[in-house]
């Protein structure tokens, strides 16, 4: 077999392959992942739940013949309901009461149907409603580019174990950035994909309004299409489907994007915001590479979001949401859930979601869905459109923060608003956009660069992100702490 060394710096894909080729084994890949967790792990404290007895005897028993037989895997521990293994999505009061999924769901039995092992469950912030993984129940989970700063959230947990190498690729979930912002932090391809491409059932039709999205965080581009390939495509009874793509995603790996119209965006919108340097810096640097490639950029943007509206709307939707998830998990463990069960910050969401009329909650997602159809405006949504192909934008407004500066408990909450500038409004629009690793500070911490296409676009932009790849690898740059 591969040197455990030479292992860990292989993608899904190419473990996958050696599988397929006999050149290893499922259980040889899984062994190899559970050392390298139980050495860095300890470091970083991605994973929470360790699944390291089950995955061995999954590996060695009948798997799944999929594209990603044997390839270890970890999945986030917010929603992913895995039977049998513990659920927390963050929060005290569900780790103190022992709470196990009673059976998969559909994201994760498609992910058992590739082929995948899980070694565990990651960390995520308490009902992933920040973005920055510290939750009070686990602990935070550490950047392996510099342990002092934080891995980005809500998928923060998943990031720190495929930067550091612990895994290939890992389930992600975004609800308002969660996929993109711990791909930025931890120099990570993280695709948001298009709302209700990958199904959330059978529990969940929605959830925030249609903005939430499941998808993967992979160090490759064509890990993240392959793994969507297997992710995509509606169940019976979801409430609305994504619009077919044109083939496989893996497919457009190496083809030629063709002459894009691109705008960038290098800084923030809202008033009193200031830019950061090194996210203004980097789409800069972005829109720089694309010109050398060959494609038409302008520093324009949709107008629509200017509307500083949008910010209202958006946190009435997540404040009833958090205050529905504590309704549903007190219906679940037979008491109602108060204060001190979670952390204050959710508990004044849940109070603002409850203080919210059924009129209010329907006239912000009114106003969402009108917003999103004058976004769409500056879109080219067809060949004869006159609009633009793809928005370039950071993915935050700054780099990886400290630890505990995003979470501090009388500033965290606006120095968060001012960090996620770009992010969310491509929830609620419900289009794909993707976070790559183009930039570095001075000190060594990564910066995404956020790319968004039209609704339902994700074949754009994987053959838009290979063409970057290609053009500016950085799988081979490995952060200070890896296997």
């Amino acid at each position: 077999m591969t040197s455990d060394d030479a292992l860990a710096n292989l993608d899904a894909t190419a473990q996958a392959e050696l599988v397929r080729t006999g050149q290893a084994s499922p259980l040889e890949l899984v062994d190899a992942a559970i050392a390298r967790a139980e050495s860095l792990n300890p470091q970083l404290n991605a994973i929470i739940h360790e699944r390291f007895e089950q995955a061995r005897s999954e590996a060695a028993g009948e798997l799944p013949d999929g594209p990603f037989r044997g390839v270890p895997f970890v999945l986030k521990d917010l929603h992913a309901f895995s039977e049998g293994d513990p659920h927390n999505a963050g929060a005290a009061f569900l780790k103190d009461a022992g709470w196990k999924a009673p059976a998969d769901d559909h994201l994760v039995a498609r992910f058992r149907s590739a082929g995948l092992v899980f070694i565990g469950r990651t960390n995520t912030p308490e009902f992933g409603t920040t973005i920055t993984t510290e939750p009070t129940a686990h602990g935070a989970t550490h950047n392996p580019w510099n342990l002092e700063h934080s891995t980005g959230g809500s998928s923060g947990g998943s990031a720190a174990a495929v930067a550091s190498r612990i895994v290939p690729a890992a389930h992600a979930s975004d609800g308002g950035g969660s996929i993109r912002i711990p791909a930025s932090e931890c120099a990570l391809v993280g695709l948001k994909p298009t709302r209700a491409r990958v199904p959330l059932g059978p529990v969940i039709g929605d959830s925030w309004g249609g903005a939430t999205v499941h998808g993967v965080v992979t160090r490759t581009v064509r890990d993240t299409a392959a793994l969507l390939d297997v992710l995509s495509g509606s169940v019976p009874g979801d409430p609305y489907p994504a619009p077919p793509l044109p083939g496989p995603l893996l497919a457009e790996i190496g083809r030629d994007p063709g002459h894009l119209r691109i705008g960038v965006l290098d800084h923030p919108l809202l008033p009193d915001v200031t830019a950061d340097a090194d996210s203004a810096a980097a789409a800069r640097h972005a829109a720089e590479l694309l010109e050398r490639l060959g494609h038409a950029v302008s520093f324009d943007h949709p107008a629509a979001m200017t509307e500083t509206t949008f910010s209202a709307t958006f946190s009435t939707v997540v404040a009833a949401s958090v205050a529905l998830d504590l309704a549903v998990w007190g219906e679940q463990l037979g008491r109602e859930i108060g204060p001190e069960d979670i952390e204050e910050c959710n508990w004044m969401f849940a109070s603002i979601g409850r203080a919210i009329s059924a009129p209010d909650y329907l006239r912000a997602i009114y106003w969402q869905q009108a917003w999103t159809r004058r976004m769409s405006e500056w879109w080219r949504n067809s060949p004869t459109d006159e609009g633009f192909d793809i928005l370039v934008t950071p993915v935050l407004n700054g780099p990886p923060p400290k630890l505990g500066w995003l979470s501090d408990p009388v500033d965290g909450l606006q120095r968060v608003t001012d960090m996620m500038q770009y992010t969310a409004q491509f929830n609620v629009t419900g289009q794909p956009a993707i976070s790559l690793p183009l930039w570095w500070t001075e000190s060594g911490l990564p910066v995404g660069v956020q790319f968004v296409a039209p609704f339902g676009r994700e074949d754009l932009l994987v053959r838009l992100a290979s063409e970057l790849e290609a053009a500016s690898p950085w799988a081979d740059r490995p952060p200070a702490l890896h296997a």
